[in-house]
C-alpha cells in the first residue's frame, strides 16, 4: 500500500525548556488505523497537533511529518501557513474531544461547513447550499436544515460532536486525526459516535490515527497500536500483537488493567438514539 503519513523522529519541546515529546517514528498507509493509547500527558494530543501544524506557542517541533498530497509531499513541520492550509481539510481533517473550543461559537453552523466546501471543492450557490444538508445527513443528525440554521451552543454533546465529524469531512480527506473525540459524552451517546466514525471511514476508505486512553476503545478501531508514555513511543504493532503479546511492561500492565475492569463491568447495549 501507498504511504499516506510519515513520521520521522518527531518531537515536541518548549521553546528555550524541555521536551515534551521525544521523537516518534512510524509508517501509515492509506486505509490503515493506526490507534495511540497512553495516559494523560504522555504526548499523544501533542504529537497530533504537531502534525497538523497546530501546535500553539511556545510549544515546537522537531523531525518531520510528511503527508503525500496530489501536488506532492508536504512536510507539516517545515511548510508554511499558506500550504498547511492548503493540505488541512483536503488531505487530513481532525476531530478533537471538545466541539465547542473548535467550533465557532459565533458562527451558524451551515456557514462552518460552508467555509471548507467552498475553499477545497469550488462549490457555490445551490450546490453549495445541498452540500451543506449533504454533510449534515451523512452524520445521521436528524433534520439537517434547523442544525444548518443552528449556533453550536443550541445542540446536544452528541449533535456537536457529530457537527465536528460533519465539517472534518466536508472536504473529502484522505487522513482524519480523531483525538478522544467520546472522552466527553456519555455512554449511550459515546456508542452512537463511535459507530458513526468507523461507518465513515469504512464507506470513504480512509486512514485514521484514534487517540485514546481508553484500550477497549482503541482495540475496536484500530489494526495498528502505537502505544506511549511520558512522550516516549514504547511500543508499536499490529493490534493483535500489541493486546495479545505486549512486549512492554507498561503495555501489559495496561492490558491487564483492561481486562479486569472489564469483567467487573456489566454488559452495555447502546444505539445512540438518544443524542439527535
Amino acid at each position: 500500500m501507498t504511504v499516506l503519513l510519515t513520521l520521522d523522529r518527531l518531537g515536541v519541546e518548549v521553546e528555550d525548556g524541555p521536551t515534551l515529546v521525544h521523537g516518534t517514528s512510524l509508517v501509515l498507509r492509506y486505509g490503515e488505523r493506526l490507534g495511540i493509547i497512553g495516559e494523560s500527558g504522555s504526548g499523544k494530543s501533542l504529537t497530533a497537533l504537531a502534525v497538523l501544524g497546530l501546535l500553539p506557542p511556545p510549544l515546537r517541533a522537531r523531525g518531520s511529518a510528511t503527508l503525500t498530497t496530489p501536488r506532492g509531499p508536504v512536510d507539516t513541520i517545515a511548510a508554511s501557513q499558506r500550504r498547511l492550509d492548503g493540505v488541512r481539510g483536503s488531505v487530513v481533517g481532525a476531530v478533537f474531544q471538545d466541539p465547542l473550543a473548535s467550533l465557532d461559537p459565533l458562527m451558524r453552523i451551515g456557514r462552518q461547513l460552508a467555509w471548507p466546501l467552498r475553499r477545497h471543492r469550488g462549490l457555490r450557490g445551490d450546490a453549495l447550499r445541498r452540500a451543506v444538508l449533504d454533510a449534515l445527513a451523512d452524520v445521521q443528525l436528524a433534520a439537517p436544515e434547523r442544525i444548518a440554521r443552528s449556533f453550536i451552543h443550541e445542540l446536544s454533546g452528541g449533535q456537536r460532536q457529530r457537527v465536528a465529524l460533519a465539517l472534518a469531512l466536508a472536504a473529502g480527506p484522505e487522513l482524519l486525526i480523531a483525538d478522544e473525540p467520546t472522552t466527553a459524552l456519555d455512554v449511550t451517546v459515546q456508542a452512537g459516535v463511535l459507530q458513526l466514525l468507523q461507518r465513515e471511514i469504512r464507506e470513504r476508505g480512509m486512514s485514521l490515527v484514534f487517540i485514546s486512553h481508553d484500550l477497549p476503545v482503541i482495540a475496536e478501531v484500530a489494526d495498528r497500536i502505537l502505544v506511549m508514555r511520558h512522550g516516549h513511543q514504547i511500543e508499536l504493532g499490529s493490534a493483535d500483537q500489541v493486546l495479545q503479546s505486549p512486549a512492554h511492561p507498561y503495555t501489559r500492565a495496561l492490558v491487564t488493567a483492561s481486562r479486569q475492569l472489564e469483567a467487573h463491568l456489566p454488559p452495555t447495549t447502546a444505539s445512540g438514539e438518544g443524542e439527535r
